[in-house]
């Protein structure tokens, strides 16, 4: 049985001024908006931080390399800590639109691990991912799904289930260059995006340049009712 968990993640500046204005000492969070977990979610239980590969296999998937950390916290009364011990699940498709361990009408993979995998939270909050930038497919924007677990009983576990997203300008560079240019251009920019639409523009990740690749953060926080 899960319960009800709610996402947050930076208190914005009007929030701030509410809080002057009440003196109360308000947690520097508020809440983002759970997404649709989609067809696509697989519980492959693999316990990894780099999921440009196949279990076993050197090979790495063709992409520009994100390295994607997610800062977790719960949320208190008046403050946000660290949460420890939480799972967090990620998948989302490679350069050409495809996902691994699907049937679907477009490609079948079954059997294939590529871009999936779960890390455990440290005593820091922190569960760190290395994987590639997204492709595109019909009907949707370019996204990254994920989850965050907690509790390990029937009785006390709850989870939330939401996507993230990219500015379209700067999809517009990296998919200029292969691989992702032999997937054609995109057909939807994140405006036309019917998920992107309710909330998404909360969910925008923004990454730096590093050397090997993108990195970018991503801090949320866990109010569990």
């Amino acid at each position: 049985m899960s319960g009800a968990a709610t996402l947050l993640g930076c208190r914005p500046a009007t929030e701030k001024a509410r809080s002057q204005t009440t003196h109360a000492a308000l947690p520097t969070c508020v809440v983002r908006p759970e997404q649709t977990e989609g067809p696509y979610f697989v519980d492959e239980r693999l316990n990894r931080s780099d999921i440009r590969s196949e279990p076993g296999s050197t090979a790495l998937i063709e992409g520009t390399p994100l390295e994607l950390a997610f800062k977790v916290s719960s949320l208190g009364r008046d403050h946000c800590v660290p949460l420890a011990g939480a799972y967090v699940d990620l998948w989302h498709c490679d350069a050409m639109g495809m996902y691994s361990d699907v049937e679907d009408g477009q490609f079948n993979t079954v059997g294939k691990k590529f871009l999936r995998g779960y890390q455990v939270t440290n005593d820091a909050g922190i569960a760190r991912f290395t994987t590639i930038y997204p492709g595109w497919y019909p009907g949707r924007t370019v996204h990254i799904h994920f989850k965050i677990r907690t509790g390990s009983s029937s009785q006390s576990r709850h989870e939330f289930t939401s996507q993230l997203y990219f500015d379209d300008a700067l999809t517009d560079r990296v998919h200029a260059r292969e691989p992702y240019a032999r997937n054609g251009p995109r057909e939807l920019r994140n405006n036309g995006d019917g998920i992107f639409r309710d909330g998404g523009r909360d969910l925008i990740l923004a990454p730096s340049e590093g050397r090997s690749g993108l990195q970018a953060t991503f801090d949320v926080a866990l109010q569990i009712a």
